[in-house]
């Protein structure tokens, strides 16, 4: 099963990171979270990893659509974008909102989770030609 889409860049880490900021915000996308994994596993667990962001991205007027469906689907809100480091190279992942569909039952959340796969896939290759 597939459950991400990824883009794979060359670049410097926080460059790439603040493009994939800008894209998903062209893309009607707010970031609503940031969580920077390879400080907090270092400072809470003393754990070195690569760099490792994951991005909380929300699309108001599809979140508000899907949460009409279904209450619950906040669980699955919002759609979590990661950025990290491999080796030479930074992957930008996103997770595939379809995911909503098939863990909700709710075959009248697929229109919405569509659209923000759509815009979603959109941002990231966009990156590809910033």
């Amino acid at each position: 099963m597939v459950f991400e889409e990824t883009v794979v860049l060359s670049g410097p880490f926080d460059e790439v990171l603040e493009s994939t900021r800008a894209a998903l915000a062209d893309h009607g996308f707010g970031v609503l979270t940031e969580i920077d994994m390879q400080q907090t596993l270092k400072s809470k667990i003393g754990r070195d990893i690569e760099r490792y962001v994951i991005i909380g991205a929300c699309n108001p007027v599809l979140a508000s659509s899907a949460l009409e469906v279904e209450r619950q689907v906040g669980v699955l809100l919002p759609c979590n974008v990661v950025v990290h480091q491999v080796d030479d190279t930074v992957h930008v992942d996103a997770l595939d909102p379809g995911l909503m569909v098939s863990m909700t039952s709710r075959d009248e959340l697929a229109p919405i989770a569509a659209e923000a796969r759509r815009l979603i896939g959109d941002a990231l290759a966009s990156l590809t030609v910033r």
